[in-house]
């Protein structure tokens, strides 16, 4: 089945999914880009002319282009703030919608969007791309394989000293609301279960070029006592880890470490004797299925085969929520300085 769609917002990121969408094994032939919308009409078409995009709508106005076009699918690349007017754009249209992340704005409009999407019978999805990363993946492999023994902690550090300029070092919630869903998200989906509360404190370091909260360090609780802890920094300068952070994932039978690049180190009990537990270590394999680890591929192949099969995708709005529930009770917690109980 190929599938017809209108990608709105033909800024940089927009470049990505043109890219995965025109090029990407998993996706070629599978879409057919028939709309492009912008507030900025010469840069939709400087964007349908890079991409060969000849026969495409071109327009500012979305619910115009839509209307002419009458597309399967919105690709959604706008800024946060004008999601939540245009995933219901296109949910009244008949489109399934496919939008960057966050979610939205703020957790109400997040949930009213899940409402509209169920009320429309249409599939609402979020990029959470990070979650198609081998790394974590493979991790979630290990962690399912028991091999671990039960999960009692997730562990992360992300220290990255980034200097991208521009709307970024004006934001509030910097860190938390810009990056720290990739790696929440990620925590979510390496636990498989529900985060219940946080407790976090958000800072802006001496130094820092942005104008606010920079780094945080969180403490998530979640469903069967499994802690997960965050600590983290946009403005950390000397060692930067991964952008998918460094990892320490420790069960009741071993513990496994990952850098956020391509070094595993897992380690496992051989007995239950002794002062310090004598250890073997423990295979982390590769990824069973490869085509779960191609980043933003993945994400859009999962979206159409959802669609095709009648099902939900993985990074379905109803689903992503809940770790959109985690960024704002963080950002809540940090501002009264309570626990905050998570709820989506």
């Amino acid at each position: 089945m190929q599938f017809t769609a209108v990608l709105t917002g033909c800024g940089a990121m927009s470049k990505g999914w043109l890219t995965a969408l025109t090029e990407h094994p998993l996706l070629k032939g599978r879409v057919r880009v028939v709309g492009l919308v912008d507030l900025d009409r010469g840069v939709a078409e400087a964007r349908a002319a890079e991409f060969g995009l000849s026969d495409v709508v071109i327009g500012t106005d979305l619910d115009a282009v839509l209307g002419e076009t009458k597309p399967d699918l919105l690709f959604d690349v706008v800024v946060p703030i004008a999601r939540p007017g245009l995933v219901a754009t296109g949910l009244k249209h008949g489109c399934h919608v496919l939008t960057e992340k966050p979610m939205a704005p703020t957790l109400d409009s997040a949930r009213a969007m899940v409402e509209q999407a169920k009320a429309a019978g249409r599939v609402h999805a979020v990029v959470q791309n990070r979650r198609f990363v081998p790394g974590i993946r493979r991790i979630k492999q290990v962690i399912e394989s028991g091999a671990l023994g039960q999960l009692t902690s997730l562990n992360c550090d992300f220290f990255v000293g980034a200097h991208f300029g521009g709307f970024r070092e004006q934001m509030q919630n910097v860190l938390l609301l810009d990056m720290a869903i990739h790696t929440l998200d990620a925590a979510r989906f390496m636990a498989g279960t529900a985060p219940q509360a946080v407790y976090c404190l958000e800072t802006n370091p001496r130094g820092s070029w942005y104008a606010h909260g920079a780094a945080a360090n969180a403490i998530f609780e979640f469903d069967e006592d499994i802690v997960f802890n965050y600590r983290g920094s946009w403005s950390a300068e000397g060692a930067n880890t991964s952008w998918e952070a460094a990892w320490r994932i420790v069960g009741t039978r071993g513990t496994l470490l990952w850098d956020g690049y391509d070094t595993f180190e897992a380690h496992q009990i051989s007995r239950d004797e002794g002062f310090f537990r004598p250890l073997v270590p423990l295979e982390v394999p590769e990824i069973e299925d490869a085509s779960k680890t191609e980043g933003h591929a993945s994400v859009i192949a999962e979206f159409l085969d959802a669609i095709e099969g009648g099902r939900q995708p993985e990074t379905a709005g109803s689903d992503n929520i809940r770790s959109l529930a985690m960024v704002f009770a963080a950002i809540e917690s940090a501002r009264i300085k309570q626990r905050i109980v998570i709820s989506a």
